[in-house]
Parts: C-alpha cells; structure tokens; sequence
C-alpha cells in the first residue's frame, strides 16, 4: 500500500501522525465504529489506525518493563490502548489524549492504587488504536470494554435490551406491539420502558384506550368475523370492517399524540366527544368515551413520578458501599416516566463514583438512543467531552447536567435514594449468600467455598421430546445467562432411559468445555480432613465468573451418579470436579432428600438445616427450566407441519399451498394437476410435493 493509499484509506489523517509511528501494510487497518442498530441517532464513522510498535527486543519481559520499551514509538496524539497478559487476555482499555503522555506514566512505575500495579505488573503487551479526535478515542474505547470485557475496567453486569412500544406503520391498519432488538421495521417508535412488564401493562391500557389491534398481518388477513378483543372492547376490529379505516387512522393519530406527550390534548377532544354524544342521547357511545378516559387515567396513574419541567431525559445516580457499586437508572420520555432498572456494574472499590459512573454512561449509551438531557446525582470525569461524544453520535445537542435546586434537583435526589435502597438489598442477599455457600462447603466436606454451582436435571414424556437441563448458581444466586439446555440427540437411547440422557449430557458439556477453555482448575476439591467453612471466609474474586464448576449437581441416586462418574473418568477430571447426587427421599417428600458423594455413605441433613433449603432450591429451579424447555420443545412439534419436511419448500410456498387446500392432509392428498393451480408452485415444485407424500 502506496503512502497515498495509506493518506486516502485514513480519511486524509496520516500527515497527522508523528514520523515515528512506522506502519506497514499489516497493521494499518480502517475501524468504522458506528452507534449501532436502533439507537436512534445517525451513524458515528470515523477512521483509525490499529498497529502495534515493533518490540523485539521486548519478548520475556512483562509489566513495566515491557511498557517502557513499547512507550519509545507511541505518537504524541489521541486514541485507544489495550493492555494485555501473557495468555493474550486483554487486562484494561484506555482512551487517551495524548497516547505517549499516558502510557509513560503506566512505564514510570509509580501507581496510585494498587489495582493499577497489578494491571501493570501483569502486562506483557500492548495494542494501539490512533484516533483522530480524542471524542473517537472515547466512543471506541466504550465499544471495546463492552466487547471485550477487560478484568479491571468498570463493566457493566446487565446489558439486555430495552423494550419499546412499536406503532406499526407497514400495513394499512396499524398495529401495537411490544419491540426488542434493532429498529428495522417501519414504524414509530415509543420508550426505553425500564421493563417488559411496563410495556405490557401500558400496551393493555393503550387497547382499552384507542381500541388498537395487535394481532399479526396474518392473523388479520384470514379474518372473517371479530376476534373476542373486540367482544371486550379491546380492539376497533378493522380486519372485518367494523371500523372504517379513516376512523381506525384517528385512532392511531390519537394514540400517536398521547405517546408523543400530547396527553392533555388527546384527553380534552374524547371529553369533549363524550359530552357531544351524551347531549345527543347516545350513551352507549358516552360510555365507550367514558370507558376510554378511564383507561387513559390508568395509564399515567402507573407512571409515578410525572414531571411538569422535564420533558425528555434519563436520570442517573449512584451508590457506593460494601465495596459493591449501585446505579440507578429513571427513563423521562414526553414528560412520562416509563420506568426505572438498577444496575451493579462490576468496578474496583478504590475507584471514585465519578469515575465509576462516567465510564458506566459511556458503555450505557454505545448501542441505545440518547435523551436530550442527562441528570446526575454527582459530576463525572470528562463530562463536557462525554456530552459532545454523546451529541455527536445523536446527532443533536446532549446536556449532562448535576442539578442543584427545583425539580430536577428532587429527581436526582429520588434515583440516589432508590440506588441506596436497592444496593441495600443486594448486599442482605449476597451476605446470605455468601453465608448458604460457606454452609454448603462444610456440610459437604469442600476447602473453601464454590463459587460456581452447575445443577443438572432431564425431563421428558416417556421419552420423547427429551431435553437435558444446566442451571448455574454463584455468589449472587442463579446466574440465568450460563444456563443451557440439550435437546437430546442420540438415536440409541432407550426411550425413557434417564441414566442414558444423563450420559450424553455429561459428556457434551465436559467436552465442549475442555475443547474451550482447557483442563479444569483446582478448585472445588474434597478436603482430605473436612473442617468447618468459617462463614466469613472471603470467596475469591478472579475477576469474570469462572467457566468451570466447582460443583455439580445431579438429580438423581446411585444409578445416575454412577453414569455421571464414568463419564468424569473417561474425560480424565473425575478427581477435579466434586459430583454430588439428589435422590429423593422416602415417600419423595421433601427434606427426607438423600446426598450421594463420592467416599462418604449416602446421608440425610436435618429438615430445617438452611443447606437444606438452598439444595430444594437449586433443584427446584433446574426442575423448573428443565420442565419449561421440555414443554416449549413439545408444543414446537405439536405445531410441525408435514410440510416442513419437504426440501424446496419455504414459509412463501407452505403458506400458499395451506391457503389453498386449507391443511396439510389435504395438500398429501392432492394430484400434481391439483398442486400447479397453486400460486407459486411450478411443475417440478408439484412433482417435489407429490413425490413426497406418494413414495410408492
């Protein structure tokens, strides 16, 4: 790659950088970051160098040292640095001003913290993003801590999607429904919601208001009398012609307005509309206007806090204590509150709030739209260049703001009193917690207390439809995001045989696990003399929840443990992972459980033993989701077309031929000559069709 072609692929920004960065053509690479599918702003591209200094005369050496070496080349200007260990795991990212004036710092070998000498003392390279702005360096280094999820970075713990009210605008009768995801379908858009729930209950309270539909296109175009919506007043019915499609259209404009913030409006003409039709003397249709008011008022009652000065903006503010971490987060759309959600971010106890809340902010916002305004409870670090950051990816100006008095000042001072309340919580849990897996680790015999529980379970009707099923509990209960289930796959398991399903799940999730993350740690051994688990004994911290258990579980006696053995002892980590079975006890009663470990005879613990009820729970909740799983692989059956076995025949074509014949036996049934009358269903397609049900 030519000089020139260097300058044009890097949007003009290579006279920018000192002569000493030296990149060739493997290193220079063009990094688009963008704001990301529905986050409601135009896309933020910006152009950057992604190189590493040549350090031959680094290799062996880590921590400061290594940095020192790697400092000489680094350019006076802005961007983005990874700090990696030997493994290759990426420790920290940074944005910086100048990347030389801070990375000397990090090579002087004098630390503030001692979180900072661990990260240098465990360093052995470095990788480099040049910006053009230090605005880009701050965007890119959100992306890439969200990404990659560095040990000593403040890392956000819950980072699911935000649910949105979604007015339809791809169908002549638009529709309302609850949205997830990317903002790709035609239509507008109402939220953040704080929660599913909220959206749910506002979307019924919408229905009962302006009489929406929300049913699918193709449920509405195979209508030919109302559903019971409309016999409960929840819909206009205009896939019948119940409604003209000019009056369904005001609906819709109404429930625009009222969703833009344009509620008092919206309430005055239905008031008026019902005095106009109650003067008339019609008072069944007084009654639907009364009806819809009514709804209307349930809608904001739900809402809490509405305030009159705030019309769009998201409230922040955080807690610190117990060297645990809350924020606080209250969404303010049209001047309604849609809801709040509370946040642990994962982040060092010696870091400062305003520290812990401005890199939280910059990680919040990378893929989510962007309010107006932004109210804390305290100042952040680089807050003036996180609002031009913020107003460059939105595309319209962004205010980051601590109030000091009024309105705003009492909706700051409520999150901070929500985050106190909620951290509050969260500690009594973990305390209780940390207490149950100390009990745990003494009742069975353990050297310290795990931190990863793996709990299995299978469920089936006479064997079909079997599914296996893992759920994962740690320090702060169940962890719902390492959960797995196992549709159960082999052909030679007899129908109904648990020890056979156990088998193979066992063995697909230990070999899976040793093909990704290696041989299992020492880590939830047996003591070779027990002794009592001090309750206050600390449970270690590696930094990210650890891949391998310390313990599993399995719901089942003798027989099912010893086919969870010989698995563990052909996978060679029979001695490295503590299996313990859950038999149920006399009668199946509860708290006559019986525990099978490896060593020791089969016991029993005492009915009111709180290690008791910690296992029940643990069982309880793989029953539950194995259950779940089962059930939602067997109503898919249920619901399987013969159809869908036939190669070459897609959703477009299963439907044309349903819509014509009306089901799939009829279709099985039809002549070739009958097939090509269909829409979409040529001669070689109707042979296909005809070949398939007529094998003779």
């Amino acid at each position: 790659m030519s000089s020139m072609d260097q300058k044009h692929k890097r949007g003009g920004a290579a006279d920018d950088l000192p002569p000493e960065v030296d990149l060739d053509d493997e290193a220079a690479e063009e990094i688009v970051e963008s704001s990301g599918p529905g986050s409601g702003g135009p896309e933020v591209a910006f152009t950057a160098i992604d190189w590493t200094p040549h350090a031959g005369d680094a290799d062996g050496m880590v921590g400061a040292e290594v940095i020192q070496t790697l400092v000489k080349r680094l350019p006076n200007a802005p961007g983005v640095y990874r700090m990696m260990n030997a493994a290759g795991d990426v420790l920290y990212v940074g944005k910086a001003r100048s990347l030389k004036k801070r990375v000397t710092n990090y090579a002087q070998g004098r630390f503030h913290t001692s979180r900072i000498g661990r990260m240098v003392r465990e360093t052995a390279t470095m990788e480099f993003v040049v910006t053009r702005t230090e605005i880009e360096a701050l965007l890119l280094e959100a992306n890439l801590i969200k990404r990659l999820r560095p040990r000593f970075n403040v890392l956000m713990r819950d980072d699911k999607s935000f649910p949105y009210i979604l007015l339809t605008g791809d169908h002549v009768s638009p529709g309302i429904y609850k949205h997830r995801g990317a903002r790709s379908r035609k239509g507008d858009y109402f939220g953040p919601f704080a929660s599913a729930g909220a959206v749910g209950r506002t979307i019924n309270s919408l229905q009962r208001a302006f009489l929406l539909r929300s049913c699918t296109n193709s449920f509405y175009e195979n209508r030919t009398r109302p559903c019971l919506l409309f016999q409960i007043k929840r819909c206009a019915a205009p896939c019948t012609g119940e409604i003209s499609h000019g009056g369904y259209a005001e609906l819709v404009a109404e429930a625009k307005d009222f969703l833009s913030g344009r509620s008092q409006k919206v309430k005055t003409e239905i008031s008026a509309a019902m005095q106009q039709a109650s003067e008339d003397l019609d008072f069944e249709r007084a009654a639907i206007y009364r009806d819809r008011l009514a709804a209307l008022s349930h809608v904001q009652s739900h809402q809490g806090i509405n305030p009159q000065t705030v019309d769009d903006a998201d409230v922040f503010a955080i807690h610190q204590e117990g060297g645990q971490v809350c924020i606080q987060v209250f969404f303010f759309r049209t001047g309604q509150n849609w809801g709040n959600r509370a946040y642990f971010p994962k982040a060092d106890p010696a870091l400062e709030g305003s520290e812990v809340l401005g890199s939280f902010l910059a990680q919040f916002y990378d893929d989510k739209p962007t309010p107006r305004a932004i109210l804390l409870s305290r100042g952040v670090e680089d807050q003036e260049l996180l609002a031009e950051a913020l107003s460059t990816r939105a595309g319209r100006k962004v205010s980051i703001s601590v109030p000091q008095r009024g309105e705003k000042k009492e909706l700051t001072d409520n999150a901070l009193q929500n985050a106190r309340e909620a951290l509050g919580r969260r500690l009594a849990e973990t305390s209780t917690q940390g207490r149950l897996l100390a009990g745990f680790a003494e009742t069975f015999g353990l050297k310290k207390p795990p931190v990863r529980i793996e709990v299995y379970d299978n469920s089936h009707i006479m064997g079909t439809n079997a599914v296996g099923a893992m759920v994962v509990a740690g320090p702060e209960g169940f962890v719902k995001n390492q959960y797995r289930k196992f549709n159960i796959r082999s052909t030679e398991i007899t129908p109904g045989d648990d020890f056979g399903m156990m088998r193979e799940v066992m063995e697909r999730r230990f070999s899976r696990l040793l093909k990704e993350h290696g041989d299992v740690p020492q880590s939830g051994e047996l003591a070779d003399d027990p002794t009592p688990v001090e309750q206050g004994d600390d449970i270690e911290d590696t930094g990210s929840f650890p891949a391998w258990p310390d313990i599993i579980l399995i719901d089942g006696g003798q027989g099912q443990m010893t086919a969870v053995r010989k698995i563990l002892a052909d996978l060679g980590i029979e001695d490295r992972v503590v299996a313990i079975g859950i038999a149920k006890g006399q009668d199946r009663d509860a708290g006559r459980e019986r525990f099978f470990v490896r060593g020791r005879d089969s016991f029993s613990l005492p009915v009111r033993d709180p290690v008791l009820y910690f296992v029940q729970r643990l069982r309880d909740e793989v029953h539950r989701f194995a259950i779940g799983s089962h059930r939602a692989r067997r109503k898919k059956e249920m619901v399987k077309s013969p159809l869908d076995e036939i190669s070459g025949i897609g959703p477009g074509r299963k439907r044309a031929l349903l819509m014509h014949f009306g089901t799939a036996k009829a279709v099985s049934r039809a002549a070739i000559e009958d097939l090509i009358k269909v829409d979409g269903i040529s001669e070689q397609v109707a042979k296909l069709v005809y070949n398939h049900f007529h094998e003779s």
